[in-house]
């Protein structure tokens, strides 16, 4: 949402229940509502607002319809700054909440824990307003169709559309269901645009066309797309890594480490501490909005992995050592599984824990200050508001290493010394609220990254930290029927698995069987995917729901990928790999199939449909399954994934196996390597050499 400008100096108070941080002493509140039930920490925010708030359950809206009340949908998150701002100025004003309380029946919502009803009442605010955004405020009937929506609203504002909104409904009910009835079927009619296509026979001369129109809106100063704000999109980068592999195109490449590297530079990267912030809201990947998101860091993690890979920068390696000591410091929980975020605020000041003043880290460094402000540009690029400086880079170690007249090594050791200090020293900080919960869909994601930077790096303490946490979700969040979970927190499994929690850890199994051979978890990947056919797949529209019936006033289908990417094409990225694995049609033809029905959208919107276009390249360019098998598999599939092959899945047993890829190819004392595509192999090779010929000739 583009907010106006008098309102980017509100900060506000953090109430002493705001998500992750500790109480010292008991805190007797005024107000106690439904919410204090809630594990979410979102909701358990807003506990003790004098508004009546409930939770989003049957319950609930029973309740509602009883009642006869307009209901009040309002969804946000706990890092979101200006969720938080709301709260303090409408939530929690006393006079706001009593008429609230008369007039509405008040439902509060994680965004992060029901996607599902964040995703239809989004749909609505798109309808009415052409935008959306958190907090989203949206009043529907009783029975939950909605008829108005926005997002952010000052005190004076939100109280005035409260009497109007409760002037209508009282006045123009009728005019009212006329008008939310249409809405819905505007939301439905969203749900079919897609559903409606026939699907195409794939053409890869569309993925060429797509990416040549897409380039007018490359920012190849800065990176990232030419507007603000921006944001990282990894989707994006992981399918131009994939593109450029097949396709000499220098003018990508050039875009891709372009952005990478002002990305990494960026005070959108948490320079001494590690993670990237959701966003920059300038062009320059300068100012963060300070919220740090699992989901971010995990599709960032694959990324850098994968570009260190192709280009060989230590800068992309840097960056991935320095995400996972962040991830492990601050997001790791006991259970194995990593929490979902980060707030942006603290002490009630967007940024205020991650933000210095110069003489701050003069008194600090001593001697070393010098270094560090060049080195992050303190009072000069990184100067932002207040006096306040972000840490950020704008040249490379060799251009600052050349200017202190040392080697590129010793200016390592430096500034590693240098991060220690600052990073000690804001430990004693008041630090962000923490949401710690543990989210399947997004730790999916993180095993995934994990599993990519073992493959870059050859480091195993990754490889432990993926399987330990994927271990940790078939423990916790998957029962004996292969039903999923969607969150946890403090040993209590809740909500019901969406598809993105069975197609995310579906592809993390995959990522998991890749890099240890470990049966089990293929196994696993391909019960998930049955059980996801059997609860999520319509067979008349062609693809696959995001949710099972429930509750909601329409049953929505995941299209578009966006920061994370589409639950359908994650599907067609899986099966595909599935399909090869086991030497499966159907589960080929089904992944070409839902591809068929998006190619007209990918050549119209590459930038929404990104994951769908990897999986597209995979279906129209040579794309290898390469098995190898025998007593040394472990060690030369390890070797084969540390190259730059995109265009490939390799897995190893060095034992017999059932698995189609390797039944029957087992000998004693040998190990071969089988290069095939999609079932039919050449004749095995022994050497890694060999094998790469197979796939170059």
């Amino acid at each position: 949402m583009t907010l106006p400008k008098y309102l980017l100096s509100i900060s506000l108070l953090i109430t002493l229940n705001s998500c992750g941080q500790k109480k010292e002493t008991t805190v007797m509140h005024q107000h106690t509502n439904e919410l204090i039930k809630e594990t979410s920490p979102y909701l358990l925010q807003h506990a003790h607002n004098p508004v009546d708030w409930h939770a989003w359950n049957s319950k609930s809206l029973a309740t509602a319809k009883e009642l006869g009340k307009p209901i009040l949908i309002s969804i946000g998150y706990s890092s979101c700054h200006w969720c938080h701002v709301m709260e303090h100025e409408s939530f929690e004003n006393e006079v706001i909440a009593e008429y609230m309380n008369e007039h509405f029946f008040c439902i509060k919502v994680d965004r992060e824990e029901r996607p599902d009803v964040d995703q239809i009442y989004m749909t609505a605010a798109n309808i009415i307003t052409g935008s959306g955004g958190w907090p989203l405020n949206c009043f529907a009937l009783p029975d939950g169709r909605p008829f108005h929506a926005g997002t952010y609203y000052p005190a004076s504002g939100w109280i005035k559309l409260l009497q109007s909104v409760d002037l209508q409904y009282t006045n123009n009910r009728e005019k009212l269901e006329d008008y939310a009835t249409k809405l819905t079927k505007g939301i439905e009619m969203q749900e079919t645009a897609i559903s409606d296509n026939q699907s195409q026979k794939l053409d890869v001369k569309k993925l060429v066309a797509a990416v040549e129109g897409w380039k007018a809106n490359w920012d190849m100063t800065e990176g990232g797309m030419n507007r603000s704000p921006k944001f990282p999109m990894p989707s994006n980068f992981n399918y131009l890594l994939d593109y450029t592999h097949h396709f000499d195109d220098s003018y990508s490449d050039s875009f891709i480490n372009v952005t990478l590297t002002k990305m990494a530079y960026g005070g959108i990267f948490d320079q001494i501490g590690g993670g990237f912030s959701r966003y920059s809201v300038d062009e320059l990947w300068k100012a963060p909005h300070f919220e740090k998101m699992l989901y971010d860091n995990a599709q960032l993690l694959t990324i850098y992995s994968k570009a260190y890979k192709r280009f060989k920068d230590p800068l992309y390696k840097e960056i991935v050592e320095k995400t996972i000591v962040w991830l492990e410091r601050e997001m790791f929980d006991e259970s194995n599984m990593f929490y979902a975020a980060l707030d942006a605020d603290s002490e009630g000041e967007e940024g205020k824990f991650y933000v210095w003043k110069s003489k701050e880290v003069k008194d600090i460094l001593d001697e070393d200050f010098n270094l560090a402000q060049i080195y992050y540009e303190i009072g000069k690029k990184g100067l932002w508001e207040h006096g306040n400086n972000i840490l950020l880079r704008n040249r490379s170690d060799i251009e600052i290493a050349s200017k202190f007249n040392i080697t590129p090594n010793e200016l390592k050791q430096r500034i590693s010394s240098i991060n220690t200090k600052l990073l000690k020293s804001r430990s004693s900080r008041i630090r962000p609220g923490l949401d710690d919960k543990c989210l399947t869909a997004w730790n999916a994601l993180l095993i995934t990254g994990l599993c990519e930077a073992y493959k870059a790096t050859g480091n195993d303490h990754y490889k432990t930290l993926a399987t330990n946490c994927l271990d940790a979700i078939i423990k916790l969040q998957i029962e004996k029927e292969n039903n999923v979970w969607h969150t946890y927190k403090q040993g209590k499994s809740t909500i019901n698995g969406m598809l993105e929690d069975y197609s995310f850890v579906a592809e993390a199994c995959i990522s998991a069987y890749e890099i240890t051979s470990n049966e089990e978890y293929i196994i696993k990947s391909k019960l998930l995917v049955d059980k996801a056919i059997e609860k999520f797949y319509d067979a008349d529209k062609e693809l696959f729901y995001f949710n099972e019936a429930n509750e909601l006033i329409v049953r929505t289908s995941e299209v578009y990928d966006n920061v994370i990417p589409s639950t359908n094409s994650s599907m067609a990225n899986v099966l595909l790999h599935l399909g090869l694995i086991y030497g499966n049609p159907s589960l080929l033809s089904m992944s070409e199939n839902l591809i068929g029905k998006v190619q007209d959208n990918i050549s119209n919107y590459p930038g929404g449909h990104s994951n769908w276009a990897r999986a597209h390249l995979k279906h129209t360019m040579p794309f290898y399954e390469i098995a190898i098998v025998g007593k040394n598999a472990k060690q030369i599939t390890k070797s084969l994934q540390s190259n730059d092959l995109n265009n490939t899945l390799i897995i190893g047993s060095d034992r017999k196996s059932n698995i189609p890829l390797f039944k029957d190819r087992f000998i004693n004392g040998t190990t071969k390597i089988y290069v095939c595509q999609k079932g039919v192999c050449q004749l095995p090779v022994e050497t890694i050499e060999e094998a790469l010929k197979l796939m170059n000739p």
